[in-house]
């Protein structure tokens, strides 16, 4: 029997390595790929589009926040990952009764490698999963920032607009691009006006999710914002808390110049 506890401090009890994964989380799920668990997932999210070959080929089990529990069900699963900010408790718990579900809780850069190496090891691939946060902490150590403490607002949704507060993933995540996220007193993702992004000089980033934020938006936004850097961004970058991370600190580099 292998004991583990997840993000929440929950105790699992697996009898073997498990062999059939549900993966309800697009970002571990890009995780279990790269960990090379090619035939143990047998179950993803509608959202879990990377890998595009597992996107076009595992079984869609609904969305993260709808899940489909039968279907979860008859895949037969014997660990069933999740997420404690995008899945529904309820649902979780409900999971509970088909198969052991170890639960992640991400809210920094320090938690997201723990996460990786946690995962590494209930799955049997610590090795793989340790070589995966050195890269991404070498990554890391080695981004030269040009420009730091740059003001700066995320936007994740409009209508009404929403940003990051400062005890998120994606938060911590600006401060390594060298961003200073104006909104960092505020919690989870609050809602703000207009006026609250009218100081000149703040550059804006419009993520392309989970709302896709195109270049209409940044222009339109212009028109009420003129003396703001209006910037369309990949979300993926900053807010995939997987080995998607192994891409972020080159793109950071990028983005800072």
């Amino acid at each position: 029997m292998f004991s583990h506890k997840d993000q929440t401090g929950r105790t699992l009890n697996l009898p073997t390595i498990p062999k059939r994964i549900v993966s309800l989380v697009p970002s571990q799920t890009e995780l279990l790929f790269d960990l090379g668990l090619k035939e143990e997932v047998v179950g993803i999210t509608k959202f879990c589009v990377h890998p595009d070959e597992w996107f076009r080929t595992k079984s869609r089990v609904g969305g993260t926040k709808k899940l489909d529990i039968e279907k979860i069900r008859s895949l037969n699963p014997d660990l069933i990952l999740a997420n404690k900010e995008e899945n529904v408790q309820e649902q979780v718990q409900e999971l509970e009764s088909i198969a052991p579900v170890w639960v992640s809780d991400v809210d920094s850069f320090d938690a997201a490698l723990q996460m990786i190496e946690m995962i590494g090891e209930i799955v049997g691939k610590s090795a793989e999963s340790n070589t995966i946060t050195q890269q991404i902490q070498n990554n890391f150590a080695n981004l030269y920032l040009q420009n730091k403490n740059i003001p700066c607002a995320y936007l994740i949704w409009k209508d009404p607009f929403m940003t990051v507060g400062g005890d998120t993933f994606i938060s911590d995540m600006m401060k390594r691009c060298g961003l200073k996220n104006i909104f960092e007193d505020r919690k989870r993702y609050p809602e703000i006006s207009l006026q609250e992004l009218s100081a000149p000089g703040l550059t804006i980033l419009l993520s392309s999710e989970p709302y896709s934020f195109k270049e209409k938006h940044a222009e339109e936004l212009k028109l009420f914002l003129p003396n703001s850097n209006i910037l369309l961004v990949d979300g993926e970058m900053f807010s995939w808390y997987g080995s998607r991370m192994l891409k972020a600190a080159e793109y950071f580099r990028g983005l800072n110049q």
